[in-house]
C-alpha cells in the first residue's frame, strides 16, 4: 500500500502547488482579455476563439482551475490572519520573497502532513508500527506542520530585530559623523548604505529610492519604521521628523541619539548576559549532571559489587 500514501501526498502536494499559484493570480485581470487587447495593438484581426487556441495549456486549464481553487482557500482564511500574515512577513524581510498566500500554503501542507500520516497508519499492514497510531501520530504531526512555520517567521523576526538593535548605534554615528562634515540627512543615509551591508543600511537605502521617486521624506522614514518594528528605530524616525518641524540642529540630534543608542544596547548586553546562567541550567541538568554521576558513581558500584555487601546483595 505504499503507492497509494506516494499517490495521496502528490495529490496534496499539486493541490497547494495550485492553490499557491491561484491566490498569486488572483484578480480580475482577464488573460484573454489581454491577448485580445495585444492584437488590436498590433492591427492584427481575430476573434476570440482563435487567440483563446493560441494560448499555451497553462493558460487555458491550469491557471483557471489554480484561481478557482485559490478563490476558494480565501474563502476560509480570514482577511486580518492574510494582513497580520503579510505584516510579520515584512518584519521579518520578506524571506526568500515570500508572500501570504505560500505561507499559509505552507502551513496547510504541513496540517495535511497529519492527514497523510493517518492514512498511512490506516492502511498499514498488522503488526506495522504505524498500526493502530493513526491518532497517536497524526494529530502531533498536523500540529507540528501548522505551527512550525509561524515559529520559523517568529525566529526570523526576533532575529532582525536584534540586528537591526546591533547595528542601529553605529549607523546613526556615521550619519552624524557625515551631517557635521556638511552633508545633509539624505546624502548622509546614502553614505551608511554605501560602506555597510546589513539591515539598517539596507533600510536606509530603500528610504532613499522612496524619495526619489518623489515620497515625502518623512512618510518614507515612518515607513521604514514600520517595517522594521524596533522601538528604538521608532523613537530616532521620530527625533528626527521633530528636529526637522522645529528648526532643531538635526547633528546634535543625531548625537544624542547615536549615544542613547548605545546605551540601551549595552543594556540589553548585560540582560542577555544575566539571562545565561538561568538557560544554562537546563543542558547541564539534561546533559552534564547525569555524566558526572555516572563518572563518579561508577567506580564506587563496582567496588560495591565485588565486596561483601555485594555478594548478601545478590551483585
Amino acid at each position: 500500500m505504499l503507492w497509494v500514501a506516494v499517490l495521496v501526498g502528490a495529490v496534496i502536494l499539486v493541490a497547494v502547488v495550485m492553490i499557491i499559484i491561484g491566490l498569486r493570480d488572483a484578480g480580475d485581470v482577464d488573460p484573454l482579455q489581454d491577448r485580445l487587447a495585444d492584437y488590436a495593438a498590433r492591427g492584427e484581426i481575430t476573434d476570440l476563439e482563435e487567440i483563446e487556441l493560441s494560448q499555451p495549456i497553462t493558460e487555458r486549464i491550469f491557471y483557471p482551475i489554480a484561481r478557482k481553487l485559490g478563490e476558494l482557500a480565501l474563502r476560509f482564511t480570514p482577511q486580518n490572519a492574510i494582513q497580520q500574515t503579510t505584516k510579520k512577513l515584512e518584519l521579518a524581510g520578506n524571506p526568500g520573497g515570500m508572500d501570504a498566500t505560500v505561507f499559509w500554503a505552507l502551513r496547510i501542507a504541513g496540517l495535511s502532513l497529519g492527514a497523510l500520516l493517518f492514512f498511512v497508519a490506516t492502511i498499514a499492514p498488522e503488526g506495522s508500527f504505524l498500526k493502530g497510531r493513526g491518532l497517536l501520530i497524526g494529530i502531533p504531526a498536523a500540529a507540528m506542520g501548522f505551527f512550525l512555520p509561524e515559529l520559523w517567521l517568529q525566529g526570523r523576526i526576533s532575529k532582525r530585530q536584534s540586528d537591526v538593535r546591533k547595528a542601529l548605534p553605529d549607523a546613526l554615528d556615521l550619519l552624524t559623523i557625515c551631517v557635521e562634515a556638511g552633508l545633509g540627512f539624505d546624502a548622509a543615509m546614502s553614505k551608511v548604505y554605501e560602506k555597510w551591508d546589513n539591515v539598517v543600511a539596507i533600510s536606509f537605502g530603500r528610504v532613499i529610492r522612496e524619495i526619489q521617486l518623489g515620497k515625502l521624506r518623512r512618510d518614507a522614514l515612518k515607513d521604514m519604521a514600520e517595517r522594521l518594528g524596533v522601538s528604538e528605530m521608532t523613537s530616532f524616525i521620530a527625533a528626527v521628523i521633530q528636529s526637522e518641524q522645529l528648526g532643531v540642529s538635526l547633528a546634535r540630534v543625531l548625537r544624542i541619539q547615536a549615544d542613547q543608542m548605545r546605551i540601551k544596547r549595552r543594556q540589553l548586553a548585560e540582560e542577555a548576559a544575566a539571562k545565561a546562567p538561568i538557560k544554562m541550567l537546563i543542558p547541564m541538568a539534561i546533559l552534564i549532571f547525569p555524566s558526572i554521576c555516572i563518572v563518579l558513581m561508577t567506580p564506587a558500584v563496582l567496588m560495591l559489587m565485588q565486596s561483601a555487601l555485594g555478594g548478601i546483595l545478590g551483585f
